[in-house]
């Protein structure tokens, strides 16, 4: 109102371009009031469009009578001005411009309301919404006894609350921020109104302005307060009437109060009172509610509930196994569609329900043989009265989202709580799920569905160990007990066998590589991988899959550390540890990364992936094993290596701890696991084995890593043995050259080994060309030959091939230089053929002879 009475005013005094600025803000507010949103000069059009469904619903599909007033008022105006030649000349530039610009805009703009225009002036003395309101306000003479502010509350036995609240007077209106005493409506009392009706000729005079000698004189003016009150009350009723659109179902007992209910709608009546309950109807109705599956307005919670009572009716009346089962299968997909994103974690409560309802249909599909359910079944051809009953749904499809929601539920929960642990004990009911569907399934005997389900069943078991295994090889069970080594090989077969997508296959193989690897199955998981060729393919597989292929290795490394492989642990992990990435590549966890390096639907994807807590991989552990694997390995190396310049780099992790510990001024006591394995590994550089193995082995390390391995003594007696034969290694390549021979007996005092142990590694050494020496059986020595050069003979040699190298390079660039030179020399003239540049050839030879001679 405040923008049409600047409208009034520049029209006065005829200033078009305040008028066009008035004008674009009059578009913005009344589209603002129809959108609920602020909109544009630009996309008024466009706006008005999308905007008919809130002007149908609040304004009965008609144009506010305010804001088709003013465009009339403007119509008329700018004709009027625009008619007028000689007022048009003696206008600014300015004015000029706008006068212009507005009335193009305004014309366009008021096609779309020439009907609404035209009603209006066939009838101008009709009051608008906002008088109307303040007609409302002044006869509404209710006595308003409470304080203001107040607010009150009653509560009813009933399961209803009334709710009266009043408004403290002086609250600013959104609409109307400034005074509004130049209108006639505010500035008439309660107990006048019907007095000063008698001096207007129609409604339209009523509510006008008022003259500005009544201003000046103070006729008809009132107190701030009570205006303000009267404000307060218009806006109170609007927001009232908005309201009571919003919420039809509360209600007004008359004296003030409104009465809300707190108790839950009426659900639509299931049946007629008279109806007979039989199996057409129930079918009937079961699909009106299935039909407001998914529809905005549905209720969710109350489809589930309807459902649930549609069973209970079709159980009192017994209507057979297969309407029961249809019932079922609907109950599990709504339970399923409750959550609107399908990324998010179930509700315990739905959890709860959604288990109870598999089991229950799983239980009446195995207890009723003549009842077939398929996805291949259509809807019209179903038979629900009478055997063999034929039921459309997906029994299969229903378990695998189980499983999904199940591991959704898991990774919701923090892993350090209680809720995780209770939650993870329903691992026991879906396994059973899973059984009870294996067994159903194999009385259909469909292949494809089979090793779907198998596939759920091997993912269940592949990570877990059993302590039977162990058993069975020392002879302590019985024959015909089954561990779960033997139940992976009989379902991971029958994949392999009847699976005729790579996927399922693949996932097969990597599960039954890992439970091989688990339970120390060394020589079979290796073979099966090797036998697989999945490290040649595996990049171009869905990165579930890659996921469980690094959780295969990591576990094959593992497994190959306990069996004393050290080169074979170190190439499993090697691809896993150079990388930095652990976590996210066993999918534990993510790294957290610069702005830009994954955006927000990456890390959402990422997140989905990640592995439950239970199943996670000791990352510690991995790192140990790899980088004491690294230690045995690249120390022996370095050693015997010293003064190779062309010394390859085996583990680039293990190097860069070992470099960035002696670039440290001052080296203090080790303190985590790094820091042990790099004291161990100098310790071992200098051939003191009890050194290495007190920093390898210790309390600290035992708790960290080694106490982790199921066989954790056997682990620590395989790493002392190993540390003693690769120190002596070490010792050999150091001190060789100090030594003119060195009896067995004394290297076997010294790192407290088995003579023969000694004499074998010698041995290897020797054969291997690693060592220049010779056994002297009767004496039990090594005799040195001497024929390692000494650190001077072999930096000498070092820079002989480097300045031989240095020569051969300046040769190479020489010759190319004078090969280029004749070549742009003889082409000069322009395109020779083939026999001109076999001429040059012989020339450019010659000319290299005799360049040598010079």
């Amino acid at each position: 109102m405040n923008l049409i009475r600047n409208i009034r005013n520049y029209k006065k005094i005829k200033d078009m371009s305040s008028m066009l600025t008035i004008l674009q803000k009059l578009f913005i507010v009344l589209h603002t009031y129809m959108c609920h949103h602020f909109i544009g000069f630009e996309d008024l059009m466009r706006a008005y469009t999308k905007a008919l469904p809130v002007i149908s619903k609040e304004e009965n599909g008609q144009t506010p009578r305010f804001y088709v007033r003013c465009l009339v008022e403007m119509d008329d105006f700018i004709t009027e001005v625009w008619e007028f030649r000689e007022g048009r000349k003696n206008m600014s530039k300015n004015n000029s411009k706008s006068l212009t610009s507005i009335r193009q805009k305004l014309r366009k703009y008021t096609k779309e309301f020439e009907e609404d225009m035209a009603k209006f002036r066939a009838n101008p003395d009709q009051p608008d919404e906002e008088e109307e309101e303040e007609r409302d306000v002044e006869g509404d003479s209710e006595p308003e006894e409470d304080k203001p502010g107040s607010e009150a509350v009653s509560i009813e036995p009933s399961k209803s609350v009334k709710v009266a609240v009043q408004r403290a007077p002086g609250t600013e209106d959104d609409d109307g921020s400034e005074d509004s005493s130049d209108w006639g409506s505010d500035t008439d009392s309660e107990s006048d109104s019907s007095g000063d009706d008698a001096q207007y000729t129609n409604m339209r005079d009523r509510f006008l302005k008022q003259s500005v000698c009544s201003f000046r004189t103070g006729v008809g003016e009132k107190p701030e307060e009570e205006r303000k009150e009267k404000k307060d009350k218009s806006k109170d009723r609007k927001k009232e009437r908005k309201r009571r659109e919003e919420y039809p179902e509360e209600e007004d007992d008359g004296d003030g109060w409104t009465v809300v209910r707190t108790g839950p709608s009426e659900k639509p009546v299931m049946f007629a009172k008279d109806a007979e309950i039989d199996v057409p109807l129930v079918v009937k109705k079961l699909s009106e509610i299935v039909a407001a599956r998914g529809k905005k307005r549905t209720d969710r919670r109350q489809q589930i509930e309807l459902l649930h009572e549609l069973q209970a009716v079709a159980d009192a009346h017994n209507l057979g196994p297969a309407v029961a089962v249809k019932i079922k299968f609907a109950i599990i997909s709504s339970i399923y569609d409750y959550n609107p994103k399908v990324s998010d974690a179930m509700k315990p409560e739905f959890w709860s329900k959604l288990l109870v309802g598999i089991e229950a249909t799983i239980n009446l599909l195995l207890t009723t043989p003549d009842l077939t359910v398929g996805e291949h079944i259509i809807e019209d051809s179903e038979v629900f009265d009478k055997p063999p009953y034929r039921v459309r749904g997906c029994v299969l499809t229903t378990v695998e989202r189980l499983d999904e929601e199940f591991t959704k539920l898991l990774k919701e929960c923090d892993p350090h709580s209680n809720e995780y642990v209770d939650r993870l004990k329903d691992e026991t009911r879906v396994a059973a799920i899973i059984d009870k569907v294996m067994d159903y399934l194999q009385k259909q005997g469909v292949t494809s569905e089979l090793c779907r389900i198998y596939l759920r069943k091997i993912e269940h078991l592949y990570y877990k160990f059993d302590s039977n295994v162990l058993k069975q090889k020392k002879g302590e069970l019985p024959p015909d007990s089954v561990t779960s080594v033997q139940e992976m090989e009989r379902l991971c077969k029958f994949v392999y066998a009847k699976d005729g997508t790579d996927r399922l296959r693949t996932r097969a193989i990597l599960s039954h590589i890992y439970h091989h690897a688990l339970h120390d199955n060394w020589f079979q998981a290796r073979d099966l991988i090797l036998m697989s060729h999945l490290q040649e393919a595996i990049q171009h597989s869905d990165p579930a899959t890659q996921i469980l292929y690094n959780r295969t290795m990591a576990h094959l490394g593992l497994c190959a550390f306990r069996h004393s492989n050290i080169k074979d642990a170190h190439n499993c992990l090697v691809d896993l540890m150079m990388t930095g990435k652990v976590k996210e590549l066993l999918a534990q966890g993510l790294l957290p990364q610069r702005q830009h390096e994954r955006s927000k639907e990456q890390e959402k994807i990422e997140k989905q992936r990640q592995m439950p807590f239970h199943m996670h991989i000791n990352l510690e552990l991995l790192e140990c094993v790899y980088l004491v694997s690294a230690m045995l390995i690249e120390i022996p190396y370095m050693a015997a290596h010293e003064f190779d310049a062309r010394r390859r780099m085996i583990s680039k992790t293990f190097y860069q701890q070992l470099r960035s510990s002696e670039r440290q001024s001052l080296v203090g006591p080790p303190e985590s696991m790094r820091e042990h394995v790099v004291a161990a590994s100098k310790a071992m550089r200098n051939g003191n084995w009890a050194a290495c193995k007190n920093f390898i082995i210790n309390e600290k390390m035992n708790a960290k890593v080694w106490d982790l391995f199921h066989c954790a003594d056997k682990v620590r007696e395989m790493l002392t043995r190993l540390i003693q034969e690769e120190a002596l290694r070490t010792y050999l390549f150091t001190y060789s050259n100090v030594y003119d021979s060195i009896s067995m007996s004394t290297l076997a005092e010294m790192f407290e080994l088995d003579l023969t142990i000694v004499h074998s590694t010698i041995s290897k050494m020797i054969i291997n060309e690693e060592l220049m020496a010779s056994l002297d059986d009767p004496t039990q020595t090594v005799v040195m030959h001497r024929s390692e050069p000494t650190r001077l003979q072999a930096l000498a040699l070092q820079l002989t091939d480097k300045v031989n190298n240095f020569v051969d390079a300046n040769e190479r660039i020489f010759e190319m230089k004078q090969g280029n030179f004749f070549n742009r020399s003889g082409n000069q003239g322009g395109f020779r053929d083939r026999q001109n540049f076999n001429r040059q050839g012989q020339d450019w030879n010659r000319q290299r002879r005799d360049n040598r001679n010079y």
